[in-house]
């Protein structure tokens, strides 16, 4: 056996994992088809859960995230008329941690190094063998040469695109999916935020959020069609935008700049299920993708490394296969507890074209519902900073 678990995918769940597992003295080898600067380049989420928070810490990574990411008791949710604070500490005693997904992968690869770990980039055409059998094995190009690596396990912690969903037998799979009619452009730059915590805004121009990076990078959203490219939203443009969808407090604060990132992404919830197939396990986007609303993508995959670290660690410390054995079931009972989450507030929050006026009204609802229930507000908030693990 030349390693005990092969990580396909550098992505910070397979770092995080692989961090994981080596601090329990099990040998990894991460396989990454892009090269350090590209994963290291990727703009992605920002907000992480409490559970996610402690999960680094107990990693070893959560120092440089103490000093600079900022605690946020609470979020905003406004449309024209109504603001409401949800206020996440009170109601649930637990808050959320502001530190983007690009200074988490920066630790865990500083991490991941000073432990020596393997980690292999532009990694071709990878093939995962013999799941049914006493070992597994991976095939990859690399450099124009072919290799091969057997080991105990795989875990594929590659993405919607990778290979190691792909790998489970089309006929073995259940995908459920719902793409939504529209996307977020978003943009980057290095100004002040409008407010100290998130602003979720539902306006009749369409969604908006406010969110951060930092107290000097500010990371703004709004909602448009599919149709559109960045080409297409000059920073003028967004900013102007971005301004009549914000509550007009806001919309006074509002400091602008050069954008000095912007894109456009979808929005879908997809599951695939199981997570297992024989000694192959599913990680993250490999198998779910959420709507950003709920601030849930590397959250829900934090969660399933949660669950497969004790469960690797228990069967190739202990010889106890049971963690295994229900790793799936586990992994998904959450799961789709955060999917239910995250398109209820895309629901909530977002215009869909062609709508009648009765949707609208229903949004208005919920929103007066909770301004004036404290029920309801915990139970958002509850879903917010994040279910048990």
């Amino acid at each position: 056996m030349d390693t005990q678990v092969v990580i396909i995918g550098g992505g910070p769940s397979g770092l995080l994992l692989s961090q994981l597992l080596n601090r329990a003295g099990i040998a990894t080898v991460i396989l990454e088809r892009a090269s350090r600067e590209h994963v290291l380049s990727r703009i992605r989420a920002g907000i992480l859960e409490w559970g996610s928070v402690e999960l680094l810490r107990e990693a070893g990574v959560g120092a440089r995230m103490d000093a600079e990411g900022i605690a946020h008791d609470g979020a905003w949710l406004t449309d024209a008329d109504l603001m409401v604070h949800v206020d996440f500490k009170a109601l649930t005693g637990r808050q959320v941690m502001v530190y983007g997904q690009t200074e988490v992968t920066h630790d865990l690869y500083d991490a991941q190094d000073a432990m020596g770990t393997t980690i292999l980039h532009r990694v071709e055409d990878v093939r995962i063998l013999d799941l049914d059998g006493p070992q597994a094995a991976v095939e990859y190009t690399q450099g124009g040469r072919r290799h091969r690596l057997s080991c105990a396990y795989v875990a594929g912690c590659d993405g919607f695109h990778g290979v190691s969903r792909r790998t489970i037998p089309e006929d073995r799979r259940r995908q459920f999916e719902r793409v939504y009619p529209f996307g977020w452009l978003g943009i980057l730059s290095r100004t002040p935020p409008v407010a100290d915590e998130l602003i979720y805004a539902n306006s009749p121009h369409g969604f908006a959020l406010a969110s951060m990076r930092n107290h000097n990078l500010v990371r703004y959203y709004v909602q448009v069609p599919l149709s559109d490219r960045v080409e297409d939203w000059p920073d003028d443009r967004f900013w102007a935008e971005f301004r009549r969808r914000i509550p007009a407090q806001a919309a006074a604060r509002l400091v602008t700049g050069p954008s000095i990132e912007k894109s456009v992404a979808p929005l879908r919830s997809f599951v695939s299920e199981p997570l297992r197939w024989g000694r192959l396990f599913l990680v993250g986007d490999a198998a779910h993708i959420v709507p950003p609303t709920g601030a849930k993508g590397l959250n829900l995959a934090v969660s399933d490394v949660f669950y497969l670290h004790q469960a690797l660690i228990a069967a190739l410390k202990q010889g106890d296969q049971a963690g295994l054995d229900t790793y799936s079931d586990r992994a998904l009972a959450r799961i789709w507890k955060a999917m239910r989450f995250s398109w209820q507030m895309t629901m909530m929050l977002h215009r869909f074209d062609g709508e009648d006026g009765f949707a609208a009204q229903m949004r208005r609802a919920t929103l007066a519902h909770l301004a004036e229930s404290e029920t309801a507000r915990r139970e958002l908030a509850e879903n917010y900073v994040g279910l048990p693990y």
